[in-house]
This record gives C-alpha cells, structure tokens and sequence, in this order.
C-alpha cells in the first residue's frame, strides 16, 4: 500500500500535548468540580469584554479582520513600537508552531528545558526537528547551559519560558536581556512571557523590538481570562513578522476573540483586580504547603508548584484528587515530576482545593 503520510507524520506517536480536562470528565462520566490544572482564570474576563464580545458575537457571519489592525495598533502603543512588530494568532500555541515552521528544517536542532511547555515539544516533533533538552537548575531554568547547549550544537531555535511554567519561577530583567545577547549568530530565542501580567512593570527584561534574534510571545489566556477565545501576540523585528506573513493562517483569529482582547486591555482596573487576587491567592498556598510539609516553590504566574518529595506521591495524590473531582496537573519528567502544579483560583476555588488535599494526603 502506498505511503498515506509524511515519514515524519507516520513516525510520531498517537499523543496530544495535555489531556484536557474535557476529556477527563467524559472519561469519570462527571463534571469537575474544581479545575485548577490549566492555568485558566476562574476570576472571569472584563466587563468591557463581555459587552464587546457580545456585540462582536452579531456579526459573527464576517470574517475577522486578518490583519487585527486595531489590536496590534494598541499593543503597539503599549509596548512603545509599532504595528509592525507584532502579529497576532491563536494563543501562543499557535504562535510556537508557526516559528518552528519559519526557523527550523528537517532534522535541525532545537533547545529547550527538560520538561518546559509540553506544546512546544509537540511542534518540534511534528516538523521533523531534534529537541535537545537541559536540565533545570535547582528547579529553574540554567540560563548558561541553555545558551552554551544552543551554541554548542549549532541549535536553530531556543526555547524559553520566563516566568516558567511548569515551575513558575523567575530570572531578573537583567539576566534574560544579558542570555539574549549571549545566543549565537543563526538561532532564534523564542522568550515565551505568557504570565507577563503576573511579574512588576520593572520585572521584564529591555529587548529592542527589532532584536534579530529574539521573538517575544505574550497571551490573553491567563490574567486576562480569555483562553477559550484562543489570542495572543508576538513582538519581533519586521522582517520576522513579514515572513509569518507568508504562511500563517490569515483567518484563524475570530472577531469575537479581537472585540474582546482590545476591549479587556481598555480595562486595566479590571486586570489589576486579577493580578492582585492571584498574589493573595499564591500566599494562601504557600501557608497552605507548609501546613502539608509541601514546600510551595516560589512563583510569579498563576499558578504555584507544590513539592511534594517524589514522583510516587504526587502521582497519587494527582489520581486521589481526581477521583475527588478535584483537576491539577503535575510535570512528567523527572525530578520534576515530584511537583504538584494548581492554579490560582479564586477564593471558593482555593478552600475547595484545599479541603480536599487536606482530606486525601
């Protein structure tokens, strides 16, 4: 029989990034009754987002603008560059593939944390690329091995998260602009600021826009609450983001998903709320870790990592919890995988969880 698929296609394994918590419920035959394992916002989207996205939702018979002119024009103007420097997709999800596309042939090296963002993995494997991975430092991202390992192997891409998830820790400003400026002629630095709106207004690090080598991913899927409606952003230089021109799916961003990402940035009162309902939120947790004997490792996102002192426990207490309607997750790479990853919900969210790992540890 003729080959039906692409030899990388045919090579990879049936696997999907997350098992999504849909499918665990139609899996129990139950709903969850808390779901804190994806790093959404229980806390809800902005009233002006709402009301635009409603109103957005009438003329749901259109297409979208492709360009999201009106977006990019306002995050240009937040982000002191211009429209020109940005373009907007499907989360950064989609955002990851499209520069693995752009970047990296067949065969290619591409680096990344040992147990970073699975999704990003995902596309690695799906273009045929090789994924070295380095490992964490003290449950944080080794900076120097990261960048030597890039230069060392004549990487096309590396990967970062910063905040990182799934640890959620954080290196200074300072540290990443001098990282950026250390990655070699010919490689890309994906800087992956998903939880950007969690770290100080003095917290991110001095990139020019038009850096060459670097590529700035932002999200509305966490303080702004908008995973469902799947938007987010990149920042780099033109001629990176005229290339994306070429091939990225012009229409895969909604109006609804626009209407509501410009309207919720025009809400800053409401975004502030989030920001510090997720600070009282992570100390709750970490009160909540040493009554546990769990330290709750330090974060600047929206979630917090619990250790809980090997891969054993935290898988049980993943299953008990799940069996309890109780959703989290936990990194699967070793010795990561002795870590508990929950959301910061909200304050109902919060005490259900912790009634429930009270009860079942």
């Amino acid at each position: 029989m003729a080959r039906r698929f692409t030899q990388v296609i045919e090579g990879l394994p049936a696997t999907v990034p997350f098992v999504a918590p849909d499918l665990l419920e139609r899996r129990a035959g139950r709903p969850l009754r808390v779901r804190l394992g994806a790093n959404e916002s229980g806390f809800g989207i902005s009233p002006r987002a709402q009301e635009a996205m409603r109103r957005a939702v009438e003329e749901s018979w259109c297409y979208g603008d492709p360009e999201s002119w009106d977006l990019r024009v306002r995050l240009a103007a937040l982000n002191n560059t211009d429209p020109a420097h940005l373009v907007v997709a499907a989360g950064i999800d989609d955002l990851l593939g499209m520069v693995v596309r752009a970047f990296a042939e067949p065969r290619e090296i591409i680096v990344s944390s040992h147990g970073a963002y699975p999704t990003f993995a995902y596309h690695v494997k799906a273009y045929g690329a090789l994924l070295h991975t380095v490992p964490y430092l003290d449950d944080r991202n080794d900076l120097d091995a990261l960048a030597d390992t890039a230069s060392a192997t004549g990487a096309r891409i590396l990967y970062l998260a910063n905040p990182d998830n799934p640890t959620g820790s954080f290196h200074r400003p300072e540290d990443i602009a001098a990282f950026a400026d250390k990655v070699h002629d010919g490689c890309i630095l994906i800087l992956d600021e998903a939880y950007s709106d969690f770290v100080p207004p003095d917290g991110l690090p001095a990139i020019p826009c038009d850096h060459p080598r670097v590529i700035r991913m932002r999200t509305f899927s966490k303080a702004h609450g908008l995973a469902g409606a799947r938007i987010g952003y990149a920042i780099a230089a033109p001629d990176v983001i005229a290339a994306f021109d070429k091939f990225r799916l012009h229409f895969g961003v909604n109006r609804v998903a626009q209407a509501g990402a410009l309207a919720s940035l025009d809400d800053p009162g409401f975004l502030a709320s989030v920001v510090a309902g997720v600070e009282e939120g992570r100390r709750e947790y970490e009160a909540l870790g040493e009554k546990l004997g769990m330290r709750a490792l330090p974060s600047l996102t929206n979630f917090v990592a619990f250790d809980t002192g090997d891969g054993a426990r935290a898988r049980a207490l993943l299953a008990r919890l799940l069996e309890d309607g109780v959703f989290i997750r936990m990194p699967m790479v070793p010795p990561l995988d002795r870590l508990i990853r929950v959301t910061v919900g909200t304050a109902v969210e919060r005490a259900a969880f912790g009634e429930a790992i009270e009860r079942i540890r």
